[in-house]
């Protein structure tokens, strides 16, 4: 069975050349992946990400490897430049891919809720109520145009203004009934028959307010136009006062938070409840969640205290397995490290009054850490191996 998967096939060819060189490298070092992760700081499972074309090794990873395999660091790195470019464009390449999905199917989602096609008449119905459709450019409801009186021309106008002076009631331009001066109805309401007199041949005389609308419309009351939105002004005014009182709100609001009154009222809690970043320290590296006393008892690895910023400072040799104490001076930190061990061996690292222990666990694995231990210097610190066969050793 081959060592090495086959690259995944969406993998840029010059991320997988650079991949594939690295696998020569390891292939002839003939290090094992828990080897290759003991001599360069690097977990076994980043260097199986970084070997199988799932992850680009971080330009610390590559110059350890070179290091390992008596490889010039230039010309790796080198590559690695190169294929960390094309790592990015690829990424780009990516986004902007599922960024053009999302559209799709947001389009695709907006069309389920839009009109049906236009029809042979090119008009296109935008909303359905009831059983009629709208239909955009005829006003009235259902879609169906009201029909408008025909207008009278300035001889018929003349004509029936005539006839009203004479008669004593007067008409509009509409041809509805109605008075032009003081009604002879005296003070009665509009709507309201008056009595048939004379001038208007016996029968009923009503109020102008009272003529139908040819809309179908209530008729309008005295000092309104017809067809004119009656509440149109006090929704507007409603709106306005209500968008004065929101910027108040705000204004309120901002000044609550920023103005005095707010530095008065936080300013017994601020010492009670300290911002979340106030216990990291900014002098630390990137990566670095950690320093000193901070450290101890957590995994080098995970708090960023490995790779690059540790050293072995002492090491002894107990049989064929190998004690080390790994110093990290930018945490102030150390920890003890055997390798070529076997399963119920243990490592022990110990510095001033603090002890951490370490032990093989799993049938096949050789590498075993121990936590961290706070340190002012590496000479501090000690590390022992104490085998499953009962033999003991330590660093000086």
């Amino acid at each position: 069975m081959p060592r090495w998967k086959a690259l995944p096939d969406e993998l840029d060819p010059q991320v997988g050349e650079f991949t594939s060189q690295l696998r020569r490298l390891v292939d002839r070092s003939g290090l094992s992946m828990a080897a290759l992760a003991d001599r360069t700081g690097y977990s076994k499972t980043s260097w199986e990400r970084y070997l199988g074309g799932r992850l680009l090794a971080p330009k610390g990873a590559i110059v350890a490897l070179a290091e390992v395999t008596g490889t010039n660091p230039i010309h790796l790195t080198t590559m690695w430049e190169l294929a960390e470019r094309a790592w990015s464009r690829s990424e780009m390449r990516h986004d902007m891919t599922m960024e053009a999905i999302r559209i799709s199917q947001a389009r695709a989602a907006l069309g389920e809720f839009g009109g049906p096609p236009a029809g042979p008449g090119g008009g296109t119905a935008v909303r359905k109520g009831g059983n009629a459709a709208a239909t955009p450019g005829i006003a009235g409801p259902a879609g169906v145009s009201p029909t408008i009186p025909p207008q009278p021309t300035g001889a018929d106008v003349d004509a029936r203004d005539s006839a009203a002076r004479a008669s004593g009631t007067g008409s509009n331009s509409w041809g509805v009934a109605g008075q032009q001066g003081p009604s002879s109805a005296g003070g009665r309401s509009a709507g309201t028959p008056a009595p048939s007199s004379p001038a208007t041949g016996g029968g009923p005389e009503w109020s102008p307010t009272a003529a139908p609308n040819p809309y179908g419309e209530a008729p309008a009351g005295p000092g309104q136009q017809s067809g004119a939105p009656r509440s149109g002004g006090k929704r507007r005014l409603t709106m306005f006062l209500a968008g004065v009182v929101g910027v108040l709100v705000i204004i309120g609001g901002v000044y609550c938070f920023t103005g005095d009154g707010g530095d008065k009222k936080n300013e017994g809690t601020a010492t009670r409840s300290p911002s979340p970043s106030a216990s990291t320290d900014p002098s630390l590296p990137a990566g670095v969640k950690c320093a000193g006393a901070g450290c101890t008892g957590k995994d080098a690895e995970a708090m960023g205290c490995s790779g690059d910023l540790v050293t072995t400072a002492k090491a002894a040799t107990v049989g064929t397995t190998s004690v080390e104490v790994r110093y990290s001076k930018t945490c102030g930190t150390a920890w003890g490290r055997i390798t070529g061990a076997a399963q119920g061996d243990e490592v022990r690292v110990t510095a001033g009054g603090s002890s951490r222990t370490g032990d093989i666990t799993a049938a096949g694995d050789t590498i075993a850490y121990t936590p961290m231990v706070a340190v002012k210097d590496a000479a501090e610190a000690k590390a022992c191996a104490v085998l499953a066969s009962g033999r003991t050793g330590c660093t000086n």
